[in-house]
């Protein structure tokens, strides 16, 4: 798959490398951090802090009672695809409180990923408001959790409220295969776009 011009120019890592920033997005719980874990070649930098009772009020925890840590700055993780792609991962924190960060981090990103946990689709709906008033192409990945119900994948679309061009992948976010595939959807999706772009000039 040839990856040329999916990076802005300058950014070249050793040789001919290219390196990509992608953003891991998706509502309070739905395996944000977990993913960045899972899929990073490094050891991922992660600020997540202990949940609280201070915060009972403010971190709604309906369908995530057994959370006991919440992001409160970023998740930041490396992935080589292949010898000429990197990309660099940002996960974000999922509560409304810490979205001010959002603006910041999601510049320069090229695309994004947005998690979404089928037992509570309304928490990731603000994420995906962001991605389309942020203008950012992106992915969905429904993480299936042990007592997540299966739903075709058009119902989902229908629930998002979402295009039929944006991809909807399911994935487990413990898995790092099941992670790859996902950042592998993005670039074909922003490929495709990228083509398409071409194409109407």
């Amino acid at each position: 798959m040839d990856f040329n011009g999916f990076d802005q120019p300058g950014r070249t890592a050793a040789g001919d490398t290219r390196s990509v920033k992608v953003m891991i997005a998706g509502g309070f719980g739905t395996g944000k951090t977990t993913m960045v874990r899972s899929v990073s070649d490094i050891k991922p930098l992660t600020t997540e802090e202990t949940l609280t009772q201070a915060s009972a009020d403010v971190d709604r925890l309906i369908g995530v009672a057994d959370k006991t840590q919440t992001t409160v700055s970023l998740d930041f993780g490396k992935i080589s695809l292949n010898e000429s792609l990197v990309l660099y991962l940002f996960g974000t924190p999922g509560q409304e409180r810490f979205w001010f960060l959002w603006n910041g981090l999601f510049k320069g990103a090229l695309g994004a990923i947005v998690l979404v946990d089928t037992r509570r689709l309304a928490s990731s709906f603000r994420a995906i408001e962001e991605m389309e008033r942020l203008d950012v192409p992106f992915v969905i990945a429904l993480n299936v959790f042990p007592d997540s119900r299966e739903h075709p994948v058009e119902e989902i679309r229908d629930a998002l409220d979402i295009s039929p061009h944006t991809p909807v992948v399911a994935f487990d976010a413990r898995d790092r295969a099941a992670s790859r595939d996902v950042l592998m959807a993005l670039i074909r999706h922003l490929k495709e776009r990228s083509v398409v772009a071409v194409e109407s000039r």
